[in-house]
């Protein structure tokens, strides 16, 4: 009886002790004690994978590990970690940080990743620690595994990044700072010529299918557009375009924030493939007296040896003015494709009318067809901005537009009077137009903004050059 007794404390004991360990993290700690024990009787490999290479450019296994690394569940079970909202409100992200150790098994294999620091400012590094005795066996298999794995998860989850450039290294990606690329622009949404969409889509897949052809003739895998044009034509949502056709991340680059031609040319170098270059407003740049970059430095940024750096890129430079450029800067191998994007023509307006208005038809189409064919023009994001302010009312919005342009061609003719051969050159064009931007104004708003009484830019007769396109294609 007393040994029946004993047996049944001992039973419940037990049972305690055990419901203890199980509500506490006592169970937790002793496990990592016995790992920790475990380790020490084996000798350990570690190898490092470092976010820069020996040119400080990206080096794609840190990416491709760090995308493996962030998928797996054990991340979660971490003593410590990040927490993200993703790119959508009601997506969260978790993240490895700075010191974190995350452990995975591979073939009956344990390994552990940990991310390092070495300087404040400096890149991070990736360190895989595993058994010697395991490495023969396991080491490539298991690299090989993280490859397959991230490419499966970037073409699941691909999300384009706009990348701009700091002015000193952030740490994370050298000289750039990544945040997720949203504009919504596409080519099914620009108004544009539709001869002029269908030969940027066709030169643009073209390209994307000229791997062989570009090395056979020794050149380097990438293509040049010039987007040039008043300001509020559309060359920005075309960029977004181009990037949401190609499924290419976007580098910005901010020259105002380049120290120097060799500034220039890490920034390059740090650039990934499979992206888009952005330079902005160039002509404003090479206008200016003071700068730190030089026109030499431009000039190798876009077709020097360092250029060759880097392949399947696509480089894109936009103007309010190409005229005044210095024609080394436009020569064929710098820039392989030239798009003008001119103010609004009554073809494109309609455009604008039925996708902002829903009107395909109208009484004062006659009256408008007219002023534009008087010399009166706006830019697609001036008229969109009409439009979207008086969206409820179309006969509004288009008596509108209507007193918006006559002021222009009012304007017009009083500078005509002051230089005829400004006016003889003024022509509207008719050909093939650009995307669009828009924003929120009423007309008076519109006329304080804008200044009407400073518009009406000069035209050249070629709308559109494609020429490096037929000669190339």
């Amino acid at each position: 009886m007393v040994n029946m007794i004993l047996l049944l404390s001992a039973i419940l004991g037990l049972f305690l002790i055990l419901r203890f360990i199980s509500k506490t993290s006592l169970l937790h700690i002793l496990l990592n004690q016995f790992r920790s024990l475990e380790d020490k009787l084996h000798i350990h490999q570690s190898y490092r994978v470092p976010q820069l290479n020996h040119l400080f450019q990206e080096n794609e296994l840190y990416r491709k590990v760090s995308t493996y690394l962030n998928s797996l569940p054990s991340l979660e079970d971490s003593d410590f970690t990040n927490l993200f909202t993703g790119s959508k409100s009601n997506d969260i992200l978790v993240r490895l940080d700075i010191n974190q150790t995350i452990r995975d098994v591979f073939l009956g294999a344990r390994v552990t990743w940990t991310i390092d620091k070495p300087e404040k400012n400096g890149p991070r590094i990736l360190v895989l620690r595993l058994r010697k005795n395991d490495k023969r066996r396991i080491l490539r298999p298991y690299l090989q595994h993280i490859l397959s794995v991230a490419g499966d998860i970037s073409q699941r989850k691909k999300e384009l990044m706009l990348c701009m450039n700091v002015d000193t290294p952030s740490g994370e990606n050298g000289r750039w700072r990544s945040v997720p690329f949203n504009h919504p622009a596409s080519f099914d949404t620009l108004v544009m010529d539709v001869d002029l969409k269908n030969k940027v889509k066709a030169d643009l897949e073209t390209f994307l299918k000229s791997k062989q052809f570009y090395h056979r003739l020794g050149r380097v895998w990438q293509r040049s557009y010039l987007l040039y044009g008043p300001s509020g034509t559309g060359k920005s949502s075309f960029v977004a375009a181009m990037a949401r056709f190609l499924n290419f991340d976007v580098f910005d680059i901010d020259l105002a924030k380049v120290s120097d031609d060799s500034d220039l040319k890490m920034l390059l170098l740090q650039t990934t493939s499979k992206s888009m270059i952005v330079v902005e407003d160039l002509d404003r740049f090479l206008m200016e007296k003071c700068r730190d970059v030089s026109l030499s430095g431009i000039l190798n940024f876009m077709d020097g040896i360092i250029s060759c750096c880097g392949e399947e890129r696509v480089m894109v430079f936009t103007m309010n003015n190409k005229d005044q450029v210095d024609q080394a800067v436009l020569r064929p191998g710098r820039i392989d494709v030239h798009v003008q994007f001119p103010s609004c023509d009554f073809s494109s307006f309609k455009n604008l009318a039925n996708n902002y208005l829903g009107v395909k038809e109208h009484k004062l189409f006659p009256q408008l067809e007219e002023i534009f064919h008087g010399g009166a023009s706006l830019t697609p994001a001036e008229i969109g901005e009409i439009m979207i302010s008086n969206r409820s009312s179309p006969t509004r919005a288009l008596k509108s537009v209507i007193t918006a342009m006559e002021a222009t061609g009012f304007t017009k003719s009083r500078r005509s009077s002051y230089d005829d051969e400004s006016f003889r050159n003024m022509e509207v064009t008719s050909g093939d137009q650009g995307g669009l931007l828009s924003r929120d104004h009423s007309v008076r708003d519109f006329r304080k903004l804008y200044g009407l009484l400073k518009m009406g830019s000069r035209r050249k007769d070629e709308p559109l050059d494609l020429g490096a396109v037929e000669k190339e294609g």
